[in-house]
């Protein structure tokens, strides 16, 4: 009775508000508003870690065959992916929302805040939606919704992507969209292209921002362990000293930004975020862990990165009579997010189209890493940012994605949807349709 009701209330919105073949974006996104704001709601207060998406792809799956679509389950775990094929011929194109949560306690005070528990990493934690990923996934739901309203009138194929552990597989698990691809995402529906989409608290709700190019960085975990020769700290030179050999090497490093790489072109981050060694303070110990992240945009950029990192650590701790045991990196990297420039440009006058032009700004390259990069290496792709603070806030102050302190307006909501269905429609009904 629902979709019935759905379907003929956007039918009249279409006819009313439109005599062209292509409906209002405008219409669609408020005729879905109150459902994705529900969904929103409710995954928001039911998160879930990475891989432990049980519940959010079952509602997800349990509203995609609600419409119709073609849908498959269990793909890198707790993936789902729906088809809807229009009636007419067109393009193949695919869009992709994260669904997984945080290990974040939240302190919001909403009415739908969470109150979820996990486990991280063998500890117990809080559990919460701290990067918006609750309003990606309930965006693309009404999306599928509004499209697969349409069907009879739309140009070729949508393939709705729910995927799992953007924000990492637990360690020693697989996942995430480079373990979707493993699995054949792309094996019986290849897209011509890809979308994505992310909220931001940097930017204000109403305006969005794309880029063509490299657009988020590619990240790299490193972990090194300075080996040196235990000694009471009263005699120093009976030993080879681990702490003083690591504070070398860090503070070393931080020239390979500033003096080696050429970041007139791209910026570059090098960052340690773990420095362990010792345990009482009076003895130097024999061992230091560091650990820390390489973020880069360039291929070449990186590899030379890595290279002279390896190179100051050897020679640095060869120096002081210590030995380093290095992983640069550990495990894969995560690749450099590139959205192709013509697609990029033809998504951005279509957001324009949607909110206006002033309102569809250039992106800066952001420093983050993500991983619809993968998605991005097997087709032309496109990933943009919705932004998330309310307007009259000074964006720039507001607490970041990851902080437990994150806040969505839901107006986002609105401008999200707007936004990826003036593309996609665009896209679809373009030159190869």
């Amino acid at each position: 009775m629902r979709r019935t009701a759905f379907a003929l209330t956007l039918a009249a919105a279409i006819t009313s508000l439109h005599a062209t073949d292509t409906p209002s974006v405008q219409a669609m996104a408020q005729i879905e508003l109150p459902q994705v704001t529900a969904w929103r709601r409710d995954i928001h207060q039911h998160p879930e870690l990475s891989n432990r998406e049980v519940r959010t792809s079952a509602l997800v799956a349990a509203e995609l065959k609600k419409l119709g679509l073609e849908v498959h389950t269990g793909i890198a775990h707790t993936g789902v992916v729906g088809l809807l094929k229009g009636d007419l011929p067109g393009p193949r194109l695919a869009i992709r929302a994260d669904m997984d949560a945080l290990p974040v306690t939240e302190p919001t005070g909403l009415p739908f805040a969470s109150k979820a528990t996990g486990e991280y990493r063998g500890k117990p934690t809080g559990v919460m939606h701290a990067c918006g990923h609750d309003a990606h996934t309930a965006m693309l739901l009404g999306m599928a919704q509004a499209l697969s309203g349409m069907k009879k009138t739309l140009h070729g194929s949508v393939l709705f992507v729910f995927q799992p552990a953007e924000e990492g597989a637990p360690v020693g698990e697989e996942g995430g969209a480079a373990l979707m691809l493993k699995e054949g995402l792309f094996r019986d529906f290849k897209p011509d292209a890809m979308f994505g989409m992310h909220v931001v608290s940097s930017l204000n709700v109403g305006t969005v921002s794309v880029r063509p190019g490299p657009t988020m960085a590619g990240s790299d975990w490193f972990r090194m362990v300075v080996h040196g020769k235990q000694t009471h700290g009263a005699m120093p030179w009976n030993g080879i000293d681990p702490i003083v050999t690591s504070a070398e090497i860090i503070t070393a490093a931080q020239t390979i930004v500033s003096r080696r790489l050429d970041i007139s072109t791209l910026p570059a981050v090098l960052s340690f975020g773990i420095v362990e060694g010792g345990s009482r303070y009076n003895i130097v110990p024999d061992q230091v862990e560091l650990q820390g992240t390489l973020r880069t945009f360039d291929a070449g950029m990186r590899q030379q990165a890595v290279d002279d990192l390896k190179n100051t650590a050897e020679h640095i701790a060869a120096a002081n009579g210590a030995t380093v045991e290095e992983q640069i990196p550990v495990g894969d990297s995560n690749p450099i997010l590139v959205n192709d420039p013509a697609l990029a440009a033809r998504v951005r006058v279509s957001i324009g189209k949607a909110i206006g032009s002033e309102h569809a700004i250039e992106a800066k390259p952001w420093m983050a890493s993500e991983d619809f990069a993968y998605f991005a290496e097997a087709v032309p792709s496109v990933y943009f940012f919705v932004g998330a603070t309310p307007k009259g806030q000074d964006a720039s102050k507001a607490p970041s994605n990851h902080s437990p302190k994150f806040f969505l307006d839901e107006g986002a909501l609105t401008i999200g949807m707007e936004s990826m269905l003036q593309a996609s429609l665009d896209y679809l009904n373009g030159p190869t349709a």
